[in-house]
């Protein structure tokens, strides 16, 4: 390294920087850096390792880069002039006979034009901050890249952050502080982030803003150095002894102090060269500095810079190649995803019906458990639909009772209706089928809501399939979407009219010769075993009453005795009166008969006359008084339960469990059959043939396969990736043979302290076998087998 040491800034007869495999690293980073600029947002993914140099105002940040480039670019000012990330790449270029010019820079945002006046790279640079951050002092995160080419330069990449403010001005906002130092903390927590911490001297070192930050961001110190600057303007009698040889705050890198130029040799246009002398003279001629050369002057911080950074790439090399492979074949992925531009018809049908093939698989695959994004959470697929049917149809019949809406009076009732106007000597069997009939029509309902479980699944399922190639048609997506919930509409019509044929086929035939039901003879005899246990409870409570009862009839007198109604003697009824209400209730029903009386009583005349014969009196209080009859409700219910009826009752519930048994284990078998011919194994057979019916045509390919304007932005950033990703890879793989071959030959080991920092991602070696593969795969023409 003393070889390529030199003074920055020194005449054109100093020693150059010798072109070592150290700098050939930086210059491969400093390529990266323009390879991954156009394509990489400012906070990448793929972190390249860089010099952060971090500061407060006014802490001399500007004098050290631009002493390290040797020549004066940077912004100035008394409040902040950094106000936006600059990228700054120092690039070493030998000086060759012939050349015009030896030095120049670069801009990212303005491609192919070269600066040789460096008074327009600062102009450019404060103009390129005003148009983003504005002209009253904003800040802004968005980087400005900057590559010098100078034969006086040593090659590395450095950041230079905003300085750390406290108090805002302008337009900045109220939290300026705190903005800042997160756009900070953002770049220097990067693993391959070297810190340059720049502290004055003139300022309490141990209260250090920058190192505060570094020490947050590099708690052990490992990636940071420290800048001590204007030495020179120390109080007399103080020096930054113990700093420099880190006694105070320890830093594993170690610190480098520095002269730099005052406001006046500014405004003196006192050139670097001649501050770089001052610096030397100061240093030699400082009774404590001098013997500190090895920590003192710019031209050892660039050299320690230098090295720092050489040795931190080669330590970060294989982790940076596994990463630019790890994203390289996501590029690769998302690529595929999107698919080539569909230039041709037949290319547009062949990758149409490749779609529609692959889509009626997934569908197939799902319903019969073959997909390969099975879960393990939760049923999916086909096995939703196994689920509906059978723990949700099947068990959910079973625990139907078909008398549970059914009370005795409304069996009874039933019956009676049914024996019309005399009684009947048998059950009669209209009751039975009548009730029976509408227990069957209740079986309708959860059969149709069982079918429309079913349709609602296979939608979630047609919605479910993922497809790739789909995602970059919504067209072809939509129509697909409607055509299937259209088919599955149409497929759902036959399994209902099914299974409406299937309840009215067992509504309007009552088959009681079925093997299974259990008849009327063995009914009838389980409804007396039940009577019978019923009256064995019932009987011992009823014993005493029976006896009293059967004393009373052996005494002479009647159970009825004495509750007859008797006639009153005190309030007699004429016969006359008798005669005139029986002509009134006549009247009434438009007859001249007497309601039958003359049959039972005779005439009035016999009466009267019998009256005499029996020697009662003819006058009216001798005849008893009328009985009115209670009008019948408009509702009427059956009162009283005889034993008779409740044997009925029994039966015709045993007969309607009995028959509806048999229905149910018909549905339980016929509608999840019907549900699966007609609308499930219908679907997944012609789904496809109705597909390409409906959408296979060539005057709908352009419509049916246009892509969105996003997904087209996203395929041309990504081939422009895959590109630099490719570049940057066969980039590093030269680097690291050079290492290799460099390392293995001088057999010793370059380490300045930095820790090995651990790869995150598997090393991945032959990293040409692996371009190759993911470039053979993506240049590869879009091809599909059609065999399907």
């Amino acid at each position: 390294m003393g070889e390529e040491a030199r003074e920055v800034g020194s005449s054109a007869t100093s020693p150059r920087p010798s072109v070592t495999i150290g700098s050939s690293l930086i210059s491969m980073i400093n390529k990266l850096q323009d390879i991954l600029a156009p394509v990489v947002s400012d906070k990448p993914q793929i972190s390249l390792p860089q010099v952060a140099v971090v500061g407060s105002q006014s802490s001399g940040k500007s004098s050290v880069l631009e002493s390290l480039v040797g020549r004066d670019f940077l912004p100035r000012g008394r409040d902040i002039c950094t106000r936006r990330p600059l990228v700054l790449m120092l690039e070493y270029r030998a000086e060759e006979p012939g050349d015009e010019h030896t030095e120049w820079g670069e801009f990212r945002h303005l491609p192919g034009k070269r600066f040789y006046d460096f008074s327009a790279i600062r102009r450019e640079i404060q103009a390129e901050t005003d148009r983003e951050a504005g002209l009253n002092k904003g800040v802004s995160d968005k980087q400005i890249r900057l590559k010098i080419t100078s034969p006086n330069v040593l090659n590395m990449t450095l950041v230079d952050l905003p300085g750390i403010t406290k108090v805002p001005v302008g337009d900045q906002p109220r939290d300026i502080e705190a903005m800042i130092r997160k756009m900070i903390m953002d770049y220097i927590t990067q693993q391959n982030c070297i810190i340059l911490a720049v502290s004055p001297a003139n300022s309490d070192l141990a209260t250090s803003d920058a190192l505060q930050m570094a020490r947050e961001a590099d708690p052990n110190g490992f990636r940071t150095i420290g800048v001590i600057t204007k030495l020179d303007i120390m109080d007399r009698g103080t020096d930054a002894c113990n700093f420099l040889l880190g006694k105070v705050i320890p830093l594993k890198l170690g610190y480098v102090g520095v002269v730099n130029r005052s406001q006046e040799d500014i405004n003196k246009n006192r050139g670097i060269a001649a501050a770089l002398a001052y610096e030397e003279k100061f240093f030699n001629e400082h009774p404590v500095y001098s013997n500190l050369s090895d920590r003192c002057g710019m031209p050892q911080l660039a050299r320690n810079l230098n090295q720092i950074l050489e040795q931190h790439i080669k330590r970060v090399l294989p982790d940076l190649k596994a990463r630019l492979n790890s994203q390289m074949v996501s590029v690769s992925k998302e690529l595929q995803a999107y698919g080539q531009p569909l230039e041709s018809k037949m290319a547009q049908g062949v990758v149409l019906l490749n779609i529609l093939t692959k889509y009626c698989e997934a569908f197939a695959a799902m319903l019969e458990g073959k997909s390969q994004e099975m879960s393990t959470k939760e049923l999916s697929g086909g096995a939703r639909i196994h689920y509906i049917l059978q723990s949700i149809f099947v068990k959910s019949l079973e625990g139907v009772d078909p008398c549970d809406d059914l009370t005795d009076d409304d069996i009874r009732t039933a019956i009676q209706n049914a024996s019309g106007a005399k009684n009947a000597l048998f059950v009669p069997e209209v009751p039975f089928e009548f009730l029976v009939r509408r227990q069957i029509a209740r079986l309708l309902d959860p059969s149709c809501q069982c079918l429309h479980f079913v349709y609602d699944e296979l939608v979630k399922i047609s919605r479910a399939c993922e497809v790739i190639e789909l995602q970059r048609f919504p067209v072809l997506r939509k129509c697909l979407d409607e055509i299937v919930v259209n088919f599955l509409r149409e497929g759902a019509k036959p399994a209902l009219r099914m299974i409406e044929n299937l309840i009215e086929m067992e509504v309007d035939y009552i088959n009681t010769s079925h093997p299974r039901f259990i008849g009327g003879k063995k009914a009838s005899e389980l409804a007396m075993q039940q009577l019978k246990a019923q009256k064995g409870v019932t009987d011992v409570e009823g014993q005493t009453s029976r006896t009293v009862q059967a004393k009373t009839v052996m005494n002479g007198i009647l159970p009825y005795q004495g509750s007859r109604p008797q006639l009153n003697n005190e309030n007699p009824v004429s016969s006359g009166k008798l005669m005139s209400t029986i002509s009134k209730h006549t009247a009434a029903f438009g007859s001249t008969r007497t309601w039958g009386i003359p049959s039972i009583f005779g005439s009035r005349t016999s009466a009267v006359q019998s009256g005499r014969r029996f020697g009662e009196q003819s006058h009216s209080e001798s005849m008893p008084s009328t009985i009115n009859l209670r009008e019948p409700p408009s509702i009427l219910r059956p009162t009283e339960t005889t034993d008779n009826e409740a044997a009925e009752i029994i039966i015709t519930k045993l007969l309607l469990q009995s028959y509806y048994d048999i229905v149910r284990k018909n549905m339980q078998d016929l509608v999840p059959k019907a549900i699966m011919h007609f609308l499930v194994n219908s679907t997944k057979q012609n789904l496809q043939t109705a597909f390409i019916q409906k959408l296979y045509r060539e005057n709908m390919f352009d419509e049916l396969l246009k892509e969105h304007d996003e997904l087209v932005s996203k395929r041309k950033r990504n081939e422009k990736l895959f590109e630099v990703f490719k570049q940057s890879l066969q980039t590093l793989e030269k680097v690291e043979f050079d290492v290799s071959s460099q390392t293995s030959s001088l057999g010793t080991d370059f380490s300045v302290g930095l820790p090995r920092i651990p790869s995150t991602l598997p090393d991945l070696h032959k990293t040409s076998e692996i371009i190759q593969f993911t470039h053979h795969s993506f240049s590869m023409p879009y091809t599909t087998d059609t065999t399907a």
